[in-house]
């Protein structure tokens, strides 16, 4: 969000904004005219939250979260940094760049539509197509912004570019493309709730060999949004899932239903109901993935250096403290 025409030294400490009708909200940082409010700090750092609950547990989990909001204010601010220096460089991402970027990472993950895809997404990062896309038009400009910048001036040989390619060609694997059902329980908070869950398993896993359909019975007991498909997900490709889920599914034969997946919020059936085998991708395909691979190592600290420089050159007017931020 930008405040036009109105210049950063002509705002108090605390902001409060309103057009005619709408809610007030709190600015808590101006980036060169850009706002970031406090409704949209919160809603960032709960969204990576849950993302971190779906990936992590225990120990590391509570690490995690313990760097969630220093990490997505900076994101934010650096993010309005970066797309001003992409303006100044006169750098787009257009539309028709956006959806070519889009088409190539589903085909690249074995994933058949824009359907799949947000199924896929609410599964495994609680968020739909659209914000998933305006994520990647933002790293896709910081990334146009880095190759001009940074990565254009670190050279690597083709020959180093094809050996690389020869001794890890595992990394070149097309992902796996399978398709799942899943069954999903709430695991609940009170012990009552999670007797509740426990006996729900249990009849389901006795239906289960009693012959009932799995999606049947994701119909009867599942509460996922994919409920009301039988708990098709669609096509997938390797990454989508939870580790855990994708590690359960990719153990099964055709048809399986893998035992429970038990995280600290849910209980997880899946079963597998078709997949594809790998291949390789070419040399051709992959060159310039290797490259940035190649090149990041070396410009890991130019990134940085770069970053901070922008930074400093950058308007950044904290209206409430950082450090009153960060506590929330």
């Amino acid at each position: 969000m930008r405040l036009s025409g109105l210049a950063p030294a002509a705002l108090p400490c605390l902001v409060l904004y309103a057009a005619a009708g709408e809610v007030r909200e709190e600015i808590l940082v101006v980036v060169n005219g850009h706002v970031i409010t406090r409704r949209e700090y919160l809603q960032a750092v709960e969204q990576g939250a849950a993302a971190l609950y779906r990936m992590f547990s225990g120990q590391e989990l509570d690490a995690k979260l313990r760097t969630t909001r220093e990490k997505t204010l900076q994101g934010m601010i650096d993010s309005y940094v970066i797309e001003d220096k992409a303006a100044d460089l006169g750098l787009t991402i257009n539309d028709d760049q956006l959806r070519a970027w889009l088409t190539s990472m589903e085909k690249e993950n074995n994933i058949p539509s824009d359907a799949d895809l947000e199924r896929a997404l609410r599964s495994s990062l609680g968020i739909g197509l659209k914000e998933y896309m305006m994520r990647a038009l933002e790293d896709l400009l910081k990334q146009e912004v880095l190759r001009k910048e940074v990565f254009s001036r670190i050279a690597v040989e083709d020959q180093e570019l094809l050996a690389y390619y020869n001794d890890h060609k595992d990394e070149f694997r097309e992902a796996t493309r399978f398709r799942i059902r899943e069954l999903v329980l709430p695991r609940g908070g009170t012990p009552e709730e999670q007797q509740d869950a426990e006996s729900k398993l249990a009849a389901i896993q006795a239906s289960l060999k009693q012959g009932t359909p799995f999606e049947t019975l994701v119909e009867q007991y599942s509460t996922a949004p994919s409920r009301s498909t039988g708990g098709d997900l669609g096509w997938l490709g390797k990454g989508v899932l939870r580790p855990e889920v994708e590690a359960a599914a990719l153990a099964l034969k055709k048809g399986q239903v893998s035992p429970p997946v038990k995280t600290a919020t849910d209980i997880c059936l899946v079963q597998l109901t078709d997949e594809e085998m790998d291949k390789y991708k070419p040399f051709t395909e992959v060159r310039a993935a290797i490259l940035a691979k190649l090149q990041e190592p070396k410009a890991e600290s130019a990134i940085e250096s770069y970053i901070q420089s922008l930074r400093i050159r950058a308007n950044i007017r904290y209206m409430v403290p950082r450090e009153t931020i960060l506590k929330g």
